[in-house]
């Protein structure tokens, strides 16, 4: 029989840095179980690689939802990391923290002590950002932060020029001071290398006497004297084992993994569970419920100038540029590509940003493909604070069977409201004059694509998910029915039982969601030691001041026609 102080289930995004900061004591013994193996392939470790790892079921656990009723019932992929480092080693690397309201509305929402002012010090010291700290920033973390290569690519400058053209705002570092406005993109990548949690936190960790790696796991439930959690019981090839916690269990199974495994050990909604054979133990209404995730879209553009990445697509350039990278870990293969950027408000009345743009100097798939013979770029636009709410349940105790996910996509009005808004402001954005030199015909959706019906059904066709599954055991006081975890992450109706993920956001952050999951899990490592807090912060963030009655600070220089 083996006991720890701490047993922790998934060895992601939160999961490592949990398993750092907690073994940091030396008298504390952690054990986490992780359901892949190795993180140390190169197609991992190379970020030009990103698309080769996601689609691999080695690494990739491989749900996918139900039919989506909003979208032509079409199945939508949701990847997430099966292996050290979870999904922080298969993700597209983009840092983004989100924008300082979206944690005040965590807050707002009953998750106290969850608001930016609280959180700030969090990514701050999670972070090595790669041109120093400051007010925002950090210098000592061990997750490196970077642009990429800087902006070589001409098309990364025409682009945010494009959009102070287009009317909007610049911003030299939008996980600073100001998120709105257009400027460079910021990605998880330390000297040329993806870094991902196992790399940041995880290896250095498992240098340490009182740290158990347990890999090619598949956890079964989580086992319980009375109320209290005491341990997990798993499965390692053919055999069962179980492994205790004398402290606590602490699920960071990721938004999918964490509310599944909930359920199968008799923690959630009383029909759910009964439905699936599984005796109740806590009826809590809210686990895997109140799901969110992006939704995005691609525009693509053909490019009239021979420099563009699908140039680089054949088999001698790829060639070059991993043998580039082996030998020297610069050049195409040392960055995600994704090095220009913008957040913008949808109209009106909108107080923070609620759409983001990612551009790509390609006409590119995420499986890799190009999406048409000749040279092209593309800007991929969605929502980031949609209003459709989705759900994750068990269809059994079988842990093999895999839970039903349903996000509904494009349910709710709102969002197919600013989904058009999307589409409409983004072709007046690449229209502008910084694009003249570089844009050729819209390869998609393509110019007949002009009235709101076809529009919606081109979204409805080819929207996929930007794989930002998050919500699903929400955080928040212990009276509201669909809370799952309390202010401290502890569950609701347990004990010695904690979640520490992206399931346990309020609310979906204002983009990708590698950094706020960091920065949860660096929080509640604190909470769990029961170290002091880190001092909130005083710093400012910028908001348009007549953000009430426009959509931009200025006109656009090339107004649509």
């Amino acid at each position: 029989m083996s006991t720890y102080d701490y047993v922790i289930v998934g060895a992601g995004s939160a999961g490592c840095v949990l398993a750092n900061r907690l073994t940091a004591d030396p008298n504390v013994r952690v054990a986490i179980l992780e359901a892949g193996g190795s993180d140390r392939s190169v197609l991992i470790q190379m970020p030009t690689a990103l698309s080769i790892p996601m689609n691999m079921p080695r690494y990739n656990w491989g749900f996918e939802s139900e039919p989506e009723p909003y979208l032509d019932r079409r199945r939508m992929d949701c990847p997430r990391g099966k292996t050290l480092g979870g999904s922080s080693s298969i993700n597209g690397m983009v840092y983004v923290r989100g924008h300082a309201r979206d944690f005040d509305q965590w807050e707002r929402e009953g998750a106290h002590g969850w608001g930016y002012r609280n959180c700030l010090p969090y990514f701050q010291r999670a972070e090595t950002w790669t041109r120093g700290g400051d007010s925002y920033r950090g210098a000592e973390g061990p997750l490196h932060t970077c642009n990429g290569n800087e902006m070589r690519n001409p098309l990364y400058e025409a682009f945010i020029r494009a959009g102070e053209e287009a009317g909007y705002g610049l911003t030299d570092d939008y996980n600073g001071f100001r998120q709105e406005g257009f400027g460079p993109m910021h990605m998880t990548v330390k000297d040329g290398v993806r870094w991902s949690t196992a790399n940041a936190y995880l290896r250095p960790a498992m240098q340490r006497p009182n740290l158990t790696v347990i890999t090619d796991t598949l956890v079964h439930k989580i086992l319980f004297e009375g109320d209290r959690a005491i341990g997990v019981r798993y499965q390692q090839g053919a055999r069962l084992a179980d492994v205790f916690a004398d402290a606590e269990v602490i699920l960071s199974a990721g938004s999918i993994g964490s509310p599944t495994l909930l359920q199968r050990s008799g923690i959630g909604p009383e029909n759910v569970l009964r439905r699936a054979g599984v005796d109740v133990r806590v009826d809590r209404a809210g686990v895997g419920e109140n799901l969110q995730d992006h939704l995005e879209v691609y525009l693509q553009y053909q490019c009239t100038q021979p420099i563009t990445l699908n140039g680089e697509l054949g088999t001698f350039s790829k060639a070059c540029i991993g043998a580039r990278w082996i030998l020297f870990k610069d050049g195409l293969g040392a960055t995600n590509h994704f090095e220009s950027c913008a957040f913008i408000r949808s109209q009106a009345g909108v107080e923070w940003p609620d759409i983001q743009y990612h551009f790509l100097p390609a006409a590119i798939r995420y499986d890799g493909r190009a999406a048409f013979s000749g040279h092209g770029f593309q800007v991929h636009v969605g929502p980031n604070k949609p209003m459709s709410r989705g759900h994750v349940r068990i269809r059994s105790a079988d842990p093999e069977q895999r839970p039903l996910v349903l996000f509904n996509y494009m349910q709710h009005e709102r969002d197919i409201e600013c989904f058009r808004q999307c589409v409409t402001l983004t072709r007046e954005i690449m229209a502008q004059p910084a694009l003249d030199a570089f844009r050729g015909p819209e390869i998609q959706p393509g110019e007949v694509c002009v009235e709101d019906a076809d529009i919606d059904a081109w979204i409805r066709a080819n929207a996929e998910s930007a794989y930002h599954p998050s919500c699903s055991c929400k955080m928040g006081a212990a009276d509201d029915p669909m809370a799952v975890v309390d202010n401290e992450c502890r569950v609701i109706g347990a004990e010695a039982l904690r979640v520490v993920d992206s399931s346990i956001f309020p609310t979906i952050t204002n983009g990708n969601l590698n950094g706020p999951t960091i920065m949860t899990a660096e929080r509640a490592a604190d909470i769990i030691r029961g170290a002091p807090m880190l001092a909130a912060s005083n710093a400012p963030t910028w908001i348009d001041p007549e953000w009430e009655t426009r959509q931009r600070t200025g006109a656009p220089v090339r107004a649509p026609a």
